[in-house]
């Protein structure tokens, strides 16, 4: 969603005669778009504004304006502990940057923007054309969450949740593929508690597959409260629906995931991905996991690494708990750093074994892959195939917007590797 956000921060910016640079050392405003959900997120924004000092050290000082969920959560505090900054801006106030930017070239006070003024901030947005070029494009179109996870910050970063107009969301996502993307990712902190009007996620999800030029759909992240029938329905019946769902569980023990106040427990979990299957016998499952979670023993532990063996995810994102101030599970004890490291250790080993054994299975088979760019200076190509994992061929021929066929014959921990396969099955390329 921050990639989203940064992209619209440039259109914005776009209005008041301001461009994108990678010339650092010359520009004339920084903007850094920051996350919170990551450990020590406010530290590494003064690191950056620290870097941005150095190379400012004998020059005009540029224009810095922090933006994002760190802002939202910290603005004042950041306000009065660097005096460098210009302007703080919350994700729900974006529209304001180019006003910020106006009164800081006239050396005007500092400015806080950090309310939750979502609809005003979709109201600028929808005037200003997503300028967007990428062959898979991201698409907000739900923020916020009402869930209020006891380990989460994005209640009180991004607010209550929050779905976009239905028709703003259909014209954006025409304007991305007017620019080429073949490929479109919707976007939401609760993707799948969007509801505006009498429309849902599968509903949005059935109008965007009727796009001329769109190839592929996706959407992230979905919390398995909101899994509804006809969302079920929608991977069954939309061939452009990718099938590979991220799905959220945090933790194999129920213990654990009532005192998270996650609402689910594991056999309602597992219930969703049995419907799942059923619906679509391709869709295959990623998650976040959370290890060390105050008050979790081996037992809770072992529940885990048996939930993560029994569904057999191809991904699993895993994180050691960090506390988030201001969220309610901040107040508990945390556990021994030097025991959740270690099962943190064994959950990746364990993990990992599973997504190997999965790409094993890939060797020699046939995938289809949308590339959607060439690495610099080498005649390799980058792309994804339908379950979204990274894939790299050699080739002569341009690749890029171009879904092909290609036959997996090597991989690494990240990476597939492959030869395109032509429709008369002789093989053009060959992988590095």
């Amino acid at each position: 969603m921050n990639e989203y956000d940064s992209n619209r921060i440039l259109d914005l910016v776009k209005t008041i005669d301001y461009s994108l640079t990678t010339n650092l050392a010359e520009t004339d405003c920084y903007v850094l778009n920051t996350c919170h959900i990551r450990e020590k997120a406010t530290e590494k924004v003064f690191h950056d504004i620290g870097r941005v000092k150095k190379n400012f050290r004998n020059k005009k000082k540029p224009i810095l304006i922090v933006t994002g969920c760190v802002a939202q959560a910290e603005g004042e505090e950041l306000l009065k502990k660097e005096n460098y900054i210009d302007g703080v801006v919350g994700p729900q106030s974006y529209h304001d940057i180019p006003g910020i930017i106006k009164r800081a070239e006239i050396k005007k006070n500092k400015f806080n923007s950090t309310d939750f003024n979502t609809i005003e901030k979709f109201d600028h947005l929808k005037i200003i054309k997503n300028s967007n070029s990428k062959v898979s494009s991201y698409l907000t179109i739900q923020e916020g969450c009402d869930k209020f996870c006891h380990f989460c910050v994005v209640p009180y970063t991004r607010g209550p949740e929050f779905s976009r107009s239905f028709s703003e969301i259909i014209l954006e996502a025409k304007q991305l593929v007017n620019n080429g993307s073949k490929e479109i990712t919707l976007l939401g902190q609760n993707v799948n508690a969007y509801k505006y009007d009498k429309y849902k996620l599968s509903d949005l999800i059935n109008k965007l597959s009727n796009i001329k030029g769109l190839e592929r759909i996706r959407y992230t992240t979905s919390h398995p409260r909101d899994v509804s029938d006809d969302l079920m329905d929608a991977h069954r019946d939309c061939d452009k629906l990718m099938p590979l769902l991220h799905l959220p569980v945090q933790s194999g023990s129920d213990k654990i995931l009532k005192a998270m106040n996650r609402k689910h427990n594991i056999e309602y979990y597992l219930n969703i991905v049995e419907k799942l299957k059923k619906k679509n016998k391709l869709l295959k499952f990623s998650s976040d996991f959370i290890i060390g979670y105050p008050g979790e023993t081996s037992h809770d532990f072992q529940e885990t690494i048996d939930l993560v063996k029994k569904v057999k995810f191809i991904n699993s994102y895993s994180f050691i708990y960090s506390v988030r101030p201001g969220t309610p599970a901040s107040n508990l004890i945390i556990p021994d750093l030097s025991l959740s490291k270690k099962r943190l250790e064994e959950f990746q080993k364990i993990s990992n074994e599973i997504k190997n054994s999965y790409r094993k299975n890939i060797l020699n088979n046939k995938v289809k892959v949308l590339f959607e760019n060439k690495i610099k200076n080498e005649n390799l190509y980058f792309g994804r195939d339908e379950h979204h994992n990274s894939v790299i061929v050699k080739s002569e021929i341009d690749l890029v917007g171009k879904i092909n066929d290609v036959e997996i014959n090597n991989f690494n921990r990240n990476t597939l590797f492959g030869d395109i396969i032509l429709i008369n099955n002789k093989k053009k390329v060959i992988a590095a």
